[in-house]
């Protein structure tokens, strides 16, 4: 039985099967790579320096003699760290600022958009260097910088789905019974409106991870020795002749989970989508 609504299911939203599973790999790995890594990622062997994937080293070393395997597992948490801290602000900020714009309206509303429209014209990964070169490069700071700098799209998401909702029969109802603004828009709007929102939050996981790896590559995310894909990389780039594993292995991880978290939000959005779900039989 259970085994028919999997198939059915899986016939249905391919895509949440799929990047589900890639997403559940990856959050295994961050939460046991202290277990399942072969050595310590930080563990020097000079005479170990660039030396090709073999059985003692399933994936290589690098220019330290470093197991890159190690490096690689322990980097997983840091992708999922700032994917998932990052999302969860840019997600909170989002929200609050386009349901107090869609629910009130009027002066609110205008100030509120127009705060988004100047965010916008700057194009984020130069505000974010911006930022970054001025509080210092951190894992702690990377996280905060992209949450704060990546809240326009979903307050404009939210603030639509709150537009087309308030003037419903149920809200009217709240209203004439007495219930507060606050309580309406907790309990009965943005339960409703935060569909959509699960969506944008799962897709910017994987954009978020992209960008951290960008600024790590340039020395402005994670720095060393704490291992990340993107500081792999950077540390990889001076060796593409003679240790092409130094960059093949993080950039496969790195495609592998945003492809991931885009098969997944892309599922999500055909699954909540009634438009969707009712075109298929």
């Amino acid at each position: 039985m259970i085994k028919d609504k999997f198939l059915r299911f899986h016939r249905r939203y391919p895509l949440i099967i799929w990047g589900g599973l890639v997403v559940a790999l990856l959050v295994f790995t961050a939460l046991t790579a202290q277990w399942i890594a072969p050595q310590d990622p930080s563990q020097q062997a000079l005479d170990q320096s660039l030396l090709a994937p073999s059985w003692h080293h399933w994936l290589g070393t690098d220019q330290y003699g470093r197991d890159v395997l190690s490096r690689m597992l322990y980097g997983s948490r840091i992708s999922l760290s700032v994917g998932l801290v990052a999302v969860s602000i840019f997600t909170l900020i989002g929200v609050t600022v386009g349901a107090l714009a869609g629910y009130y309206g009027g002066w609110v509303d205008m100030a509120l958009m127009r705060l988004v429209d100047v965010m916008l014209c700057i194009p984020t990964l130069f505000l974010i260097l911006m930022v970054i070169a001025f509080v210092g490069p951190s894992i702690l700071n990377v996280m905060v910088v992209i949450g704060v700098t990546s809240w326009m799209g979903v307050a404009r998401l939210v603030r639509g789905e709150i537009l087309s909702l308030k003037e419903k029969e149920f809200i009217q109802a709240a209203r004439v019974i007495g219930m507060g603004d606050g309580r309406i828009i907790l309990f009965h709007l943005l339960p409703n409106a935060l569909g959509p929102v699960l969506v944008v939050a799962t897709l910017g996981v994987g954009s978020t991870i992209l960008t951290e790896s960008a600024l790590s590559f340039l020395g402005l995310g994670v720095q060393p020795p704490t291992p990340s894909w993107g500081n792999m990389l950077t540390e990889g780039k001076d060796h593409l002749t003679d240790a092409w594993w130094l960059v093949t292995f993080p950039g496969i991880a790195i495609f592998t989970t945003v492809l991931g978290y885009n098969l997944l939000g892309q599922g999500l959005r055909d699954w909540l989508d009634p438009r969707a779900r009712g075109g298929r039989r």
